[in-house]
Order: C-alpha cells, then structure tokens, then sequence
C-alpha cells in the first residue's frame, strides 16, 4: 500500500514549525534581528553585523514566529486556505503563490517606511496571498449588474476593500502600531493574491 505524499501546504507548515520552533527555543529577539526583515538594512539606513545577508530575510522572515501563539494562528490559517486553494491550483502553483506573496509584503511593508528598524517576522504575508486566492475561489459575486465581468470587478473591489477596512480595524485595537503588526504586508500579499488568481488557473488548466 503506497503512503499518501505530504501536500505543498503541509511541507510549508513542517519547514516554518521547524524553523519557528528553533527561533523561539533559542531565543526569539536574537533571530528576530538575525534573520527577520528589517526595512532599514534593506535600505542601507542599517547595519546589523552577524545577521543574516538582507536580501535574504525576504524569505527567512517568513520562516520565524514570535511567538507559540503567533506561530499557531498563522500554521492554522494556511493549513485552512492552503489545503483549499492548492486542490483547484495544484502544489508547485500554491508554493509560487505563496513565496510571490511573501515578497509582495515584504515590499509593502518597505515602501511604507524604508528606514524602519523594527524587525518583521512571521508567514502573514504569504498566508494573506492565499487568503486572496481563496476568497475569489470559493466566494460567489453578487449579480449587481447585468454584466459578468463588471460584477467580478466589484467582487474582487468589494474583497480588497473589507480586507484593508479589517487590517485598519486590527491597527486600531493594537494601539496604532502599524508597522509592528505589518498592516502594509498583510494588504500588500492579499492584493498579490487577488492579481494571480487567473494568471495561476490559466497555467493550471493550460492543457485542458
């Protein structure tokens, strides 16, 4: 009897568990800084001796958690949307997606301030990009005109529009800090997410 292969979601969450788990154990400020995405270094306004190279905290940012409870959330919410979103698109379009997405935030949250110091951790980003995808996969547009791809058009404003409403709310509650929950990530990746869906289906379906 064959063994069932581990989805592209589920190795995701193995390697960023892995990972996330390392960090906290060890320490989570010293790999914040070491290995989190701080805009100011990627700018040159920093200099962090012994931190990982910037260019690639892009990517290992996404990789550590600050927290049992911030790790858990995220590993929650991607094996929920990813599992869905990667039936319809298939494995090696939901791990594009989502390393497309994490660099989207990541770009987001360093247009906003190019010189913040403070360190972004965490898959929020990434996971936003497929919250993106799934909310226009299995979301239904209201006909609220006569024309198709007009009524696609306000679903999918319709869908930005409740996200970023959401992300300003969560600004609000936590005090105004921004840039520490990665507000600009979070709205950049799920807007990564709403511009792949057809791109991503086209490829998946190209054959058909």
């Amino acid at each position: 009897m064959l063994q069932r292969r581990l989805t592209a979601t589920a190795i995701i969450a193995i390697v960023t568990v892995a990972v996330s788990t390392i960090a906290i154990i060890g320490g989570v400020d010293y790999w914040a800084v070491a290995g989190g995405f701080i805009p100011g270094r990627l700018s040159g306004a920093i200099d962090i001796p012994g931190a990982l190279p910037a260019w690639i905290t892009p990517f290992s940012s996404a990789l550590l958690h600050g927290s049992w409870a911030h790790l858990g959330v995220n590993m929650l919410m991607l094996a929920f949307c990813g599992s869905q979103v990667e039936r319809i698109i298939g494995g090696s379009a939901l791990v594009f997606a989502y390393v497309v997405g994490g660099l989207v935030a990541v770009l987001a949250q360093f247009l906003v301030n190019p010189s913040s110091p403070i360190p972004m951790v965490g898959a929020s980003g990434a996971i936003s990009a497929l919250f993106g995808l799934y909310a226009l996969f299995f979301g239904q547009p209201k006909q609220v005109t006569r024309n198709q791809k007009l009524n696609r058009s306000i679903h999918v404003a319709w869908l930005l529009v409740t996200w970023v409403v959401l992300q300003w709310m969560a600004e609000i509650l936590a005090g105004g800090q921004g840039m520490m929950l990665a507000t600009p990530a979070h709205i950049g990746g799920f807007i990564a997410g709403l511009m792949m869906q057809r791109p991503l289906l086209l490829w998946r379906y190209r054959k058909a």
